[in-house]
């Protein structure tokens, strides 16, 4: 067997214990998205020039509605 076989075969056996089921994949993208939540959650109250940009945005937005 020569080694570009040898090579194909090895990548399609190693592709194919690389994959996992669906519910397998679901589950830990469940995981991941709940973690990031937790450690992303926004502060009660935003900064003071942060505030004033918001506030900023929205006169904007409502001047652009009318």
């Amino acid at each position: 067997m020569e080694l570009a076989e040898r090579c194909a075969m090895t990548t399609h056996i190693n592709s194919d214990l690389d994959q996992i089921d669906h519910k397998t994949c679901r589950t830990i993208c469940d995981a991941v998205g709940e973690r990031l939540q937790q450690s992303l959650r926004p502060e009660r109250e935003l900064s003071s020039p942060l505030q004033q940009l918001m506030e900023e945005l929205r006169r904007r937005e409502n001047g652009y509605a009318k």
